[in-house]
């Protein structure tokens, strides 16, 4: 049995609480049922812990280096991509006619969160060029596709998102990558640096495929004239250099396994783009891929945690300690450490939190499916306005709650956590990247409270009013889960109206505590997961052959998250409806 995740949990959140088979009954997944997506998660396990967790040490040990121009990485990974690319994990969820399964994201994303929790530096390779390979097949042309994503399906080639510049950091109006149109139709000179670029470099594979934005000459200013190209490391004919050099390897605080690289493109004015689409487009286009690694970054987050959840859970059952506090007898044997109720509360946190994300998660997952395959437009517009206001949300809250989650693992640790000897102190340095790729906190509450919220006259707020509204209307478990849920959903409406109106006062009052309102949404929303996985726990105890262990730790969990966590909301409404703001008060030469 794996130790790095709870297959039992992943099983109830697929199959009893989000009920993943139904998705069948769509055409595109007809040909999946609960037996094949059960095969999916096992093969996920299996290379997972015979490929990737083998390496978890090793490769933070041993990091990438940069030598002669290129970037060495762990001689392990060169299999391991292979065999990614040959069991069909890369294109996965595309369709038969491309050679893939279409499985459902949902599934494709569990999966990917048991390979994270095994090894998250050896998982990002291949969900990167999934990624690169979906803009390629979803905007670019014929040519383009038969030209790149075969190999890459094949796990040959590597994909990668470029898009941050030294000084056009999230702010992507200001890339002054320059693309220059050269006399062959839909080909152009590239120049200019990236830089954070996740796998831009490394001798796994045989060529690295960037999707690159640039700004076509003459092209507007800001967002409005950027483009997308696809820029090969090496051409694929001629197996020639195409000028995109590695000028640079940056050494992380953690996850430092996967290289990050600094690129200069077009320094000898040889490197050659091809467009992807239309010119212009390129951010329209580039946000699917940021959309689906935004709902992927919460994921990375959520297995750190749950692999630094299962690892001090290990310890504290081993862990001998002290005595019960009522003990007064020292001849008595020391006790394991879990029956200290400091160290279950530290435990039940990090429950709390990986599962309660982990529901919320796997739910927008589902939403992506349902949204893509819809055929009633009105349905269709209403599912997709709900995933673009959970998304902000999906990403921040484990993101965020994610290093805590992983802290309270060494703190249970005590000073055997904060060594080497154990690999929480390596969970605590990789958990921290999350809340900065793909867009910080502070970036997805504007989007959240400035943007998301006002769609379509708000209806995607609409949306998860409904959505909650029936799940209370409809729950059957302890009354005391409900009764604080529905207190802090209550209190979450009115804040929500007050932010409203503190709209007239202009945006920089009315954004100032963004970061805020998506930390009370974060709280709301993964409560509402407990509220909705008490329910099919409380549901399912009293059945025949039922794990009534794990159940009745499934409403005790939601017990503590009601009592611990969700009285957050109350606090931060209190912030978010007073009418002082030091934060747009404070004057930089005050610091």
């Amino acid at each position: 049995m794996s130790d790095f995740y709870s297959k039992k949990d992943l099983n109830f959140q697929l199959f009893d609480h989000l009920q993943v088979e139904n998705l069948s009954q769509l055409a595109y997944f007809q040909d999946h049922s609960k037996e094949t997506f059960e095969m999916i998660l096992d093969a996920a396990d299996q290379i997972a812990s015979k490929s990737l967790r083998p390496l978890l040490t090793e490769m933070d040990r041993q990091e990438p280096q940069l030598e002669n121009g290129s970037i060495k990485i762990h001689p392990g990974m060169r299999p391991i991509l292979k065999q990614f690319g040959q069991d069909g994990w890369i294109n996965a969820t595309f369709s038969y006619e491309e050679g893939g399964q279409q499985l459902p994201w949902t599934l494709h994303l569990a999966a990917g969160y048991i390979l994270q929790a095994a090894n998250y530096s050896a998982s990002v390779f291949p969900f990167l060029t999934t990624g690169a390979a979906n803009l390629i097949r979803t905007f670019g042309s014929s040519a383009l596709v038969e030209r790149f994503t075969p190999k890459m399906y094949a796990g040959d080639w590597q994909g990668t998102m470029a898009l941050t510049e030294p000084d056009a950091g999230s702010s992507l109006s200001d890339i002054s990558t320059t693309a220059y149109p050269t006399e062959t139709p839909g080909e152009y000179r590239i120049k200019g640096q990236k830089i954070y670029i996740s796998c831009g470099d490394h001798d796994a594979c045989e060529n690295i495929i960037h999707l690159m934005l640039a700004r076509v000459e003459g092209a507007p200013a800001g967002t409005k004239g950027i483009s997308l190209f696809v820029v090969p490391k090496i051409i694929p004919e001629t197996g020639e250099s195409n000028d995109v050099l590695t000028e640079g390897l940056y050494h992380k605080m953690g996850y430092k396994g996967a290289p990050i690289a600094h690129l200069m493109i077009g320094s000898n004015e040889k490197t050659i783009g091809f467009l992807v689409g239309e010119e212009n487009m390129g951010l329209k286009y580039m946000f699917q891929m940021m959309n689906e690694a935004r709902i992927g970054v919460g994921m990375n987050a959520v297995a750190i945690a749950q692999a630094a959840y299962q690892a001090s859970l290990a310890y504290a059952k081993e862990r001998p300690q002290g005595r019960k506090i009522t003990e007064k007898d020292l001849s008595k044997p020391q006790v394991p450490i879990i029956e200290h109720a400091d160290v279950k509360r530290m435990l039940l946190f990090q429950k709390s939190i990986s599962e309660g994300s982990l529901a919320l998660l796997l739910y927008a997952s589902r939403l992506m499916d349902e949204t893509i395959h819809e055929t009633i437009p009105d349905r269709k517009k209403e599912k997709h306005l709900l995933l673009e206001l959970l998304t902000p949300i999906a990403k921040s809250y484990p993101s965020e709650m994610g290093v805590l989650s992983t802290s309270a693992a060494v703190q249970v640790l005590g000073g055997a956590g904060y060594t080497q000897d154990f690999p929480v102190e390596q969970y605590y340095r990789e958990a921290r990247i999350h809340p900065i790729h793909e867009g910080t906190t502070g970036i997805h509450g504007l989007d959240l409270l400035g943007r998301k919220i006002f769609l379509e006259d708000g209806l995607g707020w609409k949306m998860l009013y409904q959505a909650i509204e029936k799940d209370i209307k409809t729950y059957q478990g302890p009354e005391d889960v409900l009764l604080l849920f529905d207190q802090a959903w209550k209190k979450s409406q009115d804040t929500a109206g007050t932010l409203l109106q503190k709209a007239q006062e202009g945006p920089e009052i009315f954004l100032a505590d963004a970061s805020l309102f998506l930390e009370l949404c974060g709280v709301l929303c993964v409560g509402w997961m407990w509220l909705r996985q008490t329910h099919v726990a409380s549901q399912m105890i009293d059945k025949e052959n039922a794990d009534t262990a794990f159940l009745h730790g499934k409403i005790e969990t939601a017990r503590y998250f009601m009592e611990y966590e969700l009285p957050k909301i109350h606090s931060i409404a209190k912030r978010l409806h007073s009418n002082a703001y030091p934060t747009v008060n404070m004057r930089s030469y005050w610091f």
